[in-house]
């Protein structure tokens, strides 16, 4: 195998780790948002109802939540925006995980650093990245002849 096929099957892979993560979250969005959004908000708050956290403010979560996990996922998908995308999914993860940690819901909590490990690894690899959006749109110049 060349080093270009080597190159070249690194970035098959990221794209279809991307792929799959993009997918996975923006249907895990898109799907809430389909179901409406107060349906997923009261099965939060019911959730939480017996944590220190306020009840407004689980419901603002619950209200935003499914709306990011749509955009974030999309951009993931088509790979635009990738860094903020992946650094703003991996913040997702994080209120996430604070939230299944309160709850003590540790099936949810192993679930979410499963979740963790794939943006790290589509952080770390970002360079292997040649299938995306963005490199098309912000392709300087010189690159394109």
């Amino acid at each position: 195998m060349t080093v270009s096929e080597d190159q070249r099957n690194r970035s098959w892979a990221y794209v279809l780790l991307r792929v799959m993560l993009g997918v996975n979250m923006a249907f895990h969005g898109i799907s809430r948002i389909i179901a409406g959004p107060g349906v997923f908000a009261a099965t939060l708050v019911h959730g939480f109802q017996n944590t220190i956290l306020p009840t407004v403010l689980v419901r603002a979560f619950a209200l935003t939540l499914p709306w990011a996990e749509a955009a974030v996922g999309l951009l993931i998908l088509v790979g635009l925006f990738r860094l903020p995308a992946l650094l703003a999914g991996g913040a997702m993860l994080v209120a996430l995980t604070f939230g299944s940690t309160l709850r003590q819901d540790w099936e949810s909590a192993g679930l979410q650093l499963i979740y963790a490990l794939v943006y790290a690894a589509l952080l770390a690899f970002l360079s292997h990245d040649r299938y995306a959006v963005d490199l098309v749109l912000w392709r300087p110049a010189w690159r394109a002849r």
